[in-house]
């Protein structure tokens, strides 16, 4: 063989490829050495929290599976007297209920309604010592990132998505979202009837675990209005798509009675029996007051319609398989005059179509009875009939609940039995929201995609 000169220096061969080989072997060691990093690194920030204790990691590795709605709220409008300065200066601890689990999570924050940017300089993540206080579980608090940065501006009209923080989050569990806002911002972006009692605590509160600070309960949920979970419990979200009779208004505060509530247990109660069902988690955007039709006042519309409000509330929510509308009666007791059943039964059509579009199931509700309250006339009660009659005769969704069959007292079908009647003549009592989730078919859950009417 010959020998190769560059300039002075003369390489045999065999040198050649021997320093070959050590270069190969010093890339697979330095290869294995970032690969152990990696392995060993949970993907946690090394931050410390506000007394100094090491910020945990989570005791999960890396989270794989699939996105799905673990607890979602609609965004109604600005919290009245927070027009001015917001919640500045204070830390809000929203209180939710997951309906079920995974090894990441992730929260929507909203300035829907806001006026001016919301500054948001600390947002934290935590379970629930589960005794309904504000009491974090101290080995679970997370800080939350937004594109790897602790603080967040959202825009008047905006939302923020946080980064996903690794904690195991179990199915069932209160979860603590807390945010602060040094700066005045406002009106708040709220949920009134949360039937849910949340926090609020003077100063940056965000990181402390005791709750001690929090001395002052609310009824509201705010700018909070999703938690997602990142994980193998379930592989899609079912959306619950209505008013106040789906939000649960007057179901008992702090123990998870609204249909929606029963619905997602049943589902999960079904499966784990080893009934041959969809792995499906529930959450729950139901608006007060909400209407198929008309808005409220204001830009944005305060109470948005459901036609204007599905695109955020439901088409928008992580894998979304099915939808279950059970929305009408509004359009019937708010109408100053008398509602048209043709234009109402119009637009639930829109929706379902707009569900159809994105590959959702649509199960519909029949409207229950409302005989005794204030606003029932026997015109009205006509034009919900002739509502309900449209919905059984298969013509509007792909699936039906009869809500009203179900809950109508035998003796007067035009109210509702007493022992489902809260005591107002339109809303369920405890036992009338459970009585809505057990009267539905969880087999209407299978075979989620667009299905031709």
């Amino acid at each position: 063989m010959t020998e190769r000169h560059d300039g002075d220096a003369t390489v045999s061969p065999a040198r050649h490829r021997a320093i070959l080989s050590a270069l190969v072997a010093l890339v697979v060691a330095l290869s294995a050495a970032i690969y152990v990093a990696a392995a060993a690194d949970d993907g946690t920030p090394r931050h410390t929290l506000a007394d100094g204790r090491p910020h945990h990691g989570s005791a999960a590795p890396a989270s794989t599976g699939t996105w799905v709605g673990a607890w979602a709220t609609a965004p109604v409008g600005g919290e009245p007297g927070t027009e001015a300065a917001g919640l500045a200066g204070r830390s809000v601890r929203n209180v939710v209920h997951a309906s079920t689990g995974g090894t990441s999570a992730r929260v929507t924050l909203s300035n829907l309604y806001g006026r001016t940017p919301l500054t948001l300089t600390h947002a934290t993540l935590a379970l629930s010592t589960g005794d309904g206080s504000a009491t974090a579980d101290a080995e679970t608090m997370r800080r939350l990132t937004f594109d790897g940065s602790t603080g967040v501006v959202i825009p008047a009209g905006g939302q923020a998505v946080s980064d996903a923080a690794p904690v195991t989050i179990p199915r069932g569990a209160d979860v603590l979202v807390t945010t602060y806002s040094p700066t005045a911002s406002g009106p708040v972006t709220y949920h009134p009837h949360a039937q849910q009692t949340s926090y609020v605590a003077t100063g940056d509160r965000t990181e402390d675990a005791t709750g001690t600070p929090y001395t002052q309960q609310t009824p509201y949920w705010r700018y909070l209005t999703a938690l997602d979970v990142l994980g193998n419990e379930a592989v899609g979200t079912v959306v619950a798509f209505g008013d106040s009779i789906t939000d649960g208004v007057t179901s008992t505060t702090g123990t998870n009675r609204r249909w929606p509530d029963v619905l997602s247990g049943r589902l999960r109660g079904a499966l784990e029996s080893g009934e041959r069902l969809p792995r499906y988690s529930v959450v729950n955007e139901g608006i007060s007051g909400n209407q198929v039709l008309v808005g409220g006042p204001g830009r944005p519309a305060e109470n948005q319609s459901g036609l204007d409000r599905f695109d955020r509330d439901v088409l928008s929510r992580p894998n979304a398989k099915a939808v279950v509308i059970a929305l009408g009666i509004n359009d019937i007791l708010r109408n100053p005059g008398l509602a048209d059943p043709d234009r109402v039964v119009t637009g639930l059509r829109t929706l379902v179509r707009q569900a159809h579009g994105h590959g959702l199931k649509v199960i519909g509700a029949t409207l229950m009875p409302f005989k005794g309250h204030p606003r029932y006339t026997p015109e009205r009660e006509a034009v919900r009939q002739r509502i309900n009659e449209e919905i059984r005769d298969g013509g509007v969704y792909d699936a039906v609940v009869d809500f009203d069959k179900a809950l109508k007292d035998p003796y007067d079908p035009r109210r509702l039995r007493p022992e489902y009647d809260c005591g107002d003549h339109l809303h369920p009592s405890d036992l009338g929201y459970r009585t809505m989730a057990k009267t539905f078919d969880l087999s209407t859950l299978n075979n989620t995609g667009q299905a031709e009417l």
